[in-house]
């Protein structure tokens, strides 16, 4: 008959793989949860974004409509740029990318992009067809746009190129803002000499 003390020798004569550890996940598969035999996550594709885009060029104070266009992000090794392409003649109506000087922000379903061509800025608006697809949009345009390399090599240059960019997008609404102010005042002054001209009777 086994003895207590038998059993207890019996279980120190197991084999030392019976009282190891649990081995640890990989990394990849841990952060993943796909162990793929490369180490590394697939990427998904960018699912085009269609848009309605209107523009309004330097100097004008109206937006002109130029038609239905697809949004589409084209990577090239570690760059990447948006491209806005019309639906009817794929043509290629803008391009953004990091070099690009423009400032990006949504209004309900549209994301509107003031871009700085020398010293004219040119607007464009992009309109989604819901604020899902809105925000995508925004967010695809800033992540591309924002110059990340520059920003860690070089802090102040770049804070100091978003200061400008910013400042002559302001500069560009505050003369457009002058400019409808005087032109209500105009209209205001026509109407109120036509009221008070003589009937000629």
């Amino acid at each position: 008959m086994a003895t207590s003390m038998d059993v207890d020798r019996t279980s120190l004569d197991q084999p030392a793989a019976m009282h190891e550890l649990p081995q640890v996940q990989e990394p990849s598969v841990i952060h993943t949860g796909i162990p793929l035999s490369n180490g590394t996550q697939p990427r998904e594709p960018f699912r085009e974004i269609p848009v309605k885009v209107h523009i309004r060029r330097p100097d004008r104070d109206s937006w002109v409509y130029v038609g239905r266009a697809m949004v589409s992000l084209d990577a090239t090794g570690h760059t990447s740029q948006v491209v806005v392409r019309s639906t009817s003649t794929d043509k290629i109506l803008t391009v953004f990318n990091e070099n690009s000087e423009l400032q990006a922000e949504k209004r309900g379903n549209f994301v509107v992009v003031g871009s700085i061509e020398g010293s004219k800025v040119v607007s464009w608006s992009l309109n989604a067809l819901n604020t899902s697809e809105t925000l995508r949009l925004l967010a695809c345009i800033e992540l591309t746009c924002y110059r990340c390399r520059q920003a860690v090599a070089d802090p102040r240059s770049h804070h100091r190129a978003r200061r400008r960019i910013d400042r002559v997008i302001k500069d560009d609404r505050r003369k457009r803002h002058r400019r409808r102010q005087e032109q209500e005042t105009m209209i205001d002054l026509f109407s109120k000499q036509d009221l008070n001209a003589p009937d000629g009777s």
